[in-house]
C-alpha cells in the first residue's frame, strides 16, 4: 500500500530529525538554542535544553529502531506527535507572553505544529 509506505517514510524522517535536534541540543547547546531563536540563557536554560535534547534523541532513536515493526512504529509516532503538539503549544504561549521568546515561539509553533500534524497523519495511515 503506497500510503502506508509513505506514512512509514514520514515517521522515519521525523525520527531522524528528532535525533539530529536532540544531538545538537545535547552536544552543542548554545548554538542549537541560537538557531532555534532563543536568546542567551543561563545554566538552568542550558540544562533544560539538554533535558529536552535527551528526550528527543531517545524518542527518535527508539522510533528508528522500530521502523520495521508497524505497531511499535505507530505507537512511537503517536507519542512523538503528542510531544510535538505540547512543545508547539508551550513555545507559542511563551513567545506570546515574553517578547524575548517571540522568535523561538514562532519557530516552535511552526516546527512543532508541523511535526505534530505530520506525525498524526503518519500514525493514522500506519493503521491501514
Amino acid at each position: 500500500m503506497a500510503t502506508a509506505e509513505t506514512a512509514r517514510r514520514v515517521a522515519i524522517a521525523i525520527a531522524a530529525g528528532r535525533v539530529a535536534l536532540g544531538t545538537g541540543a545535547l552536544l552543542t547547546t548554545h548554538p542549537a538554542l541560537r538557531v532555534l531563536g532563543f536568546p542567551d540563557t543561563d545554566a538552568s536554560g542550558h540544562a533544560l535544553a539538554r533535558l529536552a535534547g535527551g528526550r528527543d534523541l531517545a524518542l527518535g532513536a527508539l522510533t528508528l529502531a522500530a521502523r520495521n515493526d508497524t505497531a511499535a512504529l505507530r505507537a512511537l509516532t503517536l507519542a512523538g506527535a503528542s510531544l510535538d503538539a505540547a512543545d508547539a503549544l508551550t513555545l507559542g504561549l511563551a513567545g506570546q507572553r515574553n517578547s524575548e521568546l517571540r522568535l523561538a515561539g514562532i519557530g516552535g509553533v511552526i516546527s512543532g505544529g508541523g511535526a505534530a500534524l505530520a506525525g498524526a497523519w503518519a500514525w493514522r495511515q500506519l493503521e491501514k
